[in-house]
């Protein structure tokens, strides 16, 4: 072949453009990232999601986009931002809370979902079981009875003197919030303390828990891992610092809004991987073959502010314990 014809093959394999080689397309996957609330899921902090994606691999605008939708703390606003995202025809919804998945799976029977703070996904109708959760969701569970437990130690470490304490619980199909008040009733006698469960079905209910707690004499509060009471947290913290009631929450937003402390999983490493369940979801594994996971990290929170407002003396060793000290 001499030179002129080599020049004109390459022309002909350029498509006429002066180009040898076209570039592959690269396709930008696209993810709907549901929150109940970012600021707590932790979605703009340095870990979490985006981190996991980058250690994947994926560069925002390069290779993926993230639709980000908010709630504000709002549950009634969660069924029309999933209805956003599915018109928008995201690959991949990653909802956080299990009201966020609820209302993606109210939304969507196709799209797959990643969830990744359910307390207990299959009471709550998430998944059929955590081995096989069939159909279009799956992704990491924060909850274990055994949370419970730990968190009535370190109010009794905090209070050492504490005979009575107080658990916010909501009834709920199946068995699950049931058997955290029997492993809590458990931990309390071997702590030597009486534990009041307080049911709070609404909102409306909150004020009248609280003055049955006063009427009891209870010294203290923890509440289980429900949804209302994350969405009620602020009121919440804010009647138990007005009867001076010391409390333990499951999460660090409890904390950051006021809350004494908190104990539970680090949901920010649970967001990082719920980024590998997008990745294996985007690579074609299918959501329903893809077992649900369990919390593997967790840390406890402490405000000094409200300890000190409380007049408590938070002993050096549970501080030292502690992964963050705020105020």
């Amino acid at each position: 072949m001499n030179r002129r014809e080599l020049i004109a093959g390459l022309v002909v394999l350029g498509g006429g453009s002066g180009a040898v080689w076209a570039q592959p397309s690269i396709r930008i996957a696209r993810i709907g990232f549901l929150s109940l609330n970012r600021a707590a899921d932790a979605s703009g902090r340095g870990g979490g999601f985006a981190l996991g994606l980058s250690e994947l691999g994926y560069v925002e605008g390069r290779n993926i986009v993230v639709e980000h939708r908010d709630a504000e703390a709002r549950i009634d606003r969660l069924a029309a931002l999933a209805a956003e995202l599915v018109a928008l025809k995201v690959d991949v919804i990653v909802a956080p809370s299990t009201p966020a998945a609820q209302a993606a799976m109210h939304a969507t029977s196709t799209i797959p979902i990643v969830f990744a703070g359910a307390a207990e996904p299959v009471t709550d109708g998430l998944v059929a079981s955590l081995a096989r959760p069939g159909g279009n969701v799956t992704g990491l569970s924060n909850a274990s009875a055994d949370l419970v437990g730990k968190r009535l130690e370190l109010l009794k470490q905090a209070v050492p003197r504490l005979a009575r304490v107080a658990v916010l619980w909501h009834p709920a199909p199946g068995r699950t919030y049931e058997d955290m008040l029997k492993s809590a009733d458990v931990a309390a006698r071997a702590l030597g303390m009486q534990l009041q469960p307080v049911e709070v079905r609404a909102s409306a209910d909150l004020d009248r828990a609280f003055a049955d707690m006063a009427r009891s004499g209870a010294g203290a509060l923890t509440v289980l891992p429900i949804a209302t009471f994350f969405s009620e947290r602020k009121r919440i913290i804010e009647l138990a610092a007005r009867n001076r009631l010391p409390a333990v929450y499951t999460g660090r937003a409890f904390v950051e809004d006021g809350g004494l402390m908190a104990y539970g999983a680090n949901l920010s490493d649970l967001l990082r991987r719920a980024a590998g369940y997008t990745d294996r979801i985007l690579k074609g594994a299918r959501p329903g073959e893809l077992p649900v996971e369990q919390a593997i990290k967790f840390e406890l929170v402490i405000n000094r502010g409200t300890a000190k407002a409380l007049g408590l003396t938070i002993t050096p060793s549970v501080l030292l314990s502690a992964d963050e000290v705020i105020g």
